[in-house]
């Protein structure tokens, strides 16, 4: 008999044919049929989403009494460290855009938005007053969201530090952690009537070896494995502290980590 040719035994592999004649050695052999496909089942709850970083985003890095991050400071250097010299200063304009966001979100079906929060914009020394205006931003942001039936899913630190705090030491000092903590408190005192599931730190393995040991990332220290041993422990004191501080805010909050 002759041989499949190569579309038969493509169809056979698809499951399109069930069974084909090929010739080997003179005598005929039937191809079995293929399994049944398989059926993935994700779990009741599973939510599809996306998600972003404050200073990836939202630009206006300078708008309306921000103050400085570490990125602004990294960024702005001369030469600039990054490619092309790029910057974050309008990135996809977010802080402006916010709305239009969450219809593109709405239009795809998503049900999870996870986004950061800038420590900088909420409060531009890293501590003391609170900028209103900006902790309004990601209240309107947190109402658009719920609104579009999109669960908010906010990180309170995507690595960028607010540069008063770096200018002190940043997580290599010991008082950031309750600074930090104190912040994450501001934070969910304000939101946390209507947002149930935070994450504290995105990623603190890297910021920490990146910022503090290789020098590739803000703050851009390099060369000092005390000081990158230092702010990874800080880095811990400072979630242990603000795991305590966001629940004592609201106990019923789910918290984690990214």
């Amino acid at each position: 008999m002759n041989p499949v040719t190569r579309r038969e035994f493509v169809k056979a592999g698809l499951g399109v044919l069930g069974a084909a004649a090929v010739g080997c050695g003179g005598a005929a052999q039937s191809i079995p049929p293929p399994p049944p496909p398989v059926t993935l089942v994700f779990p009741e709850g599973f939510l599809w989403g996306a998600a972003s970083s404050s200073y990836q985003i939202e630009g206006g890095w300078n708008a309306d009494g921000k103050g400085p991050s570490i990125w602004d400071e990294f960024v702005h250097e001369t030469p600039s460290p990054i490619d092309s010299g790029d910057t974050g200063d309008v990135a996809c304009n977010h802080y402006h855009l916010y709305a239009q966001d969450v219809a593109l979100m709405s239009g795809l079906n998503l049900g999870s938005y996870r986004f950061s929060i800038s420590w900088p914009r909420v409060l531009p020394n890293g501590s003391g007053t609170i900028n209103q205006p900006k902790l309004d931003f990601y209240d309107k942001l947190t109402d658009d969201l719920l609104a579009a039936g999109i669960r908010p899913l906010p990180t309170l630190y995507h690595w960028d530090l607010p540069q008063a705090v770096s200018d002190k030491g940043g997580w290599t000092y010991r008082d950031t952690a309750q600074v930090f903590a104190d912040y994450a408190a501001t934070v969910v005192n304000a939101l946390g009537d209507r947002i149930s599931t935070w994450l504290i730190f995105n990623e603190p393995m890297w910021f920490t070896l990146l910022g503090y040991w290789t020098g590739s990332n803000t703050p851009g220290l390099a060369n000092d494995f005390t000081r990158y041993i230092s702010a990874t422990h800080i880095v811990n004191i400072a979630q242990g502290q603000a795991f305590q501080a966001m629940k004592a805010a609201n106990a019923n909050l789910k918290i984690g980590g990214a």
